[in-house]
């Protein structure tokens, strides 16, 4: 029997209400649905939100009032799922926690309603939310499936900079995998987020429990995420989601946006206010040009144009995002050639030409961009303070869909009927957590966490 099923990733934002966002949720799944999705994931932080560019007043030795009140805005706008501080595991999932007198549930129904969806849609959902628990908040992701209910949850064990002052630290017998039932294909998926995938420690412990389904919600939209994503996958032998939110600095809370206008108001007063600098266009989402990798080991990619093959695509990456449904051309790269950074721009004497299409800068008046000089100013409220970049991994390294770039409005990224099959046929050569550990001279030990794969 064939081992397929269809997978997706959902770039979409959060919205200004916790309900707005839940609501938003299942419109999503049930356009899944819909589409034959049979497993869809979510960005990090979506129910809850990532107060990107806020700072919480809070310096080296201070917090301001301010911030503590930005901190009560988040802390209100966390969802409770029921759980303890500590995270009471099986106990959580299981439904064995005391209730409240007269109450047949704990926390403020989110888990209800996200089992809901998942039951109404059929779709197996795995949602990145900011968790309350007691008096602080968590950076989890929450396992929801059709039949059963909440499977697994888990809580970030690392948070990243920042992060640190308004996200606790999760417990690490939370990276315990899940599994499930597919359409007949048996998973077994677990998730790390945003930099715990930069943790090769923590991404062991999940190849050691024999993952087929890496799980990678994030914020992170810079260019080194999609190869890190690709070497997991490499490295696991197993398919990789990735899925980023997509936000203009208008999809901000009011009261991230009014501390950026005025720390902005005071950067300004003190530094004086600096040249707009316009980058070449951004590039947006999805694939209308795509290049075949002809051997994986070798890395070699054919120069002929191929049409896109659909969403069964498998063994593609596309050299850079083009806008949708548009044609090629210089302008739609992301990173464009030498040649193409030329264009438009008034060479000034510090550039000095030198072999293969390089300058040398030397002292001296620096180029002038043209375009810079006639664009139009941005709107503040447009900018795009996180890109997305949302992606779906072969389990040998190709990509199969993505990065879907600039695309803010819920687009999802389809990989239709994947062979999980794949994941075994992999394993010929590669098994870090098995075959090729070594396990007779390393050792990896996690607090509370059962390394063994599951049952």
């Amino acid at each position: 029997m064939l081992k397929r099923f269809t997978v997706a990733v959902s770039q979409s934002h959060t919205l200004p209400t916790t309900s707005a966002t839940l609501s938003a949720l299942a419109s999503t799944a049930q356009e899944a649905a819909l589409q034959g999705i049979d497993l869809l994931l979510f960005p990090e932080a979506y129910l809850g939100g990532y107060p990107r560019t806020c700072n919480f007043g809070a310096a080296v030795g201070s917090r301001s009032d301010e911030g503590r009140e930005q901190f009560l805005q988040y802390f209100h706008s966390a969802v409770d799922l029921g759980d303890t501080p500590r995270g009471a595991g099986d106990d959580w999932v299981e439904r064995k926690l005391e209730l409240v007198k007269g109450h047949d549930h704990r926390g403020d129904g989110t888990r209800e309603e996200l089992e809901k969806v998942a039951t109404e849609t059929g779709v197996f959902l795995v949602i990145g939310l900011v968790e309350r628990a007691g008096g602080s908040l968590y950076c989890a992701v929450v396992y929801v499936c059709p039949r059963e209910g909440c499977v697994g949850k888990r809580r970030k064990v690392m948070p990243t900079g920042s992060e640190r002052l308004i996200w606790a630290q999760g417990s690490p017998s939370t990276l315990k995998a899940v599994t499930t039932t597919i359409q007949g294909v048996k998973l077994t998926l677990a998730a790390a987020i945003c930099w715990e995938n930069y943790m090769p420690l923590l991404r062991y412990s999940l190849y050691s429990q024999n993952v087929n389904l890496y799980l990678a919600p994030t914020a992170d939209a810079r260019d080194t995420w999609l190869p890190l994503m690709r070497t997991i996958a490499c490295e696991s032998r197993a398919y990789v989601l990735s899925a980023n939110q997509c936000v203009r600095r208008k999809h901000l809370p009011s009261w991230v946006q009014s501390s950026a206008s005025e720390n902005a108001k005071s950067s300004s007063a003190s530094q004086g206010t600096p040249k707009r600098v316009h980058n070449s266009a951004p590039a947006k989402a999805e694939e209308t040009q795509q290049f075949k990798i002809s051997s994986l080991d070798q890395g070699n990619i054919s120069k002929t144009p191929e049409p896109t093959p659909g969403d069964k695509a498998h063994g593609v990456i596309s050299p850079s995002p083009l806008h949708l449904g548009d044609t090629p051309s210089d302008s739609d790269s992301r990173t464009d050639s030498p040649v193409q950074q030329r264009k438009g721009r008034r060479r000034s004497s510090n550039l000095m030409p030198m072999p293969d299409n390089h300058f040398l800068a030397l002292p001296g008046d620096s180029a002038v961009d043209e375009s810079e000089e006639n664009a139009p100013a941005d709107d503040g409220d447009d900018e795009l303070v996180c890109r997305g970049g949302s992606c779906i991994i072969g389990p040998t390294g190709d990509v199969l869909k993505g990065p879907l770039w600039d695309v803010e409005d819920g687009g999802l990224l389809i990989a239709r009927d994947i062979d999980f099959e794949d994941c075994e046929r992999g394993r010929l050569d590669l098994d870090v957590a098995g075959s090729y550990s070594r396990n007779d001279a390393f050792e990896l030990r996690v607090a509370g966490l059962d390394l063994n794969p599951p049952p």
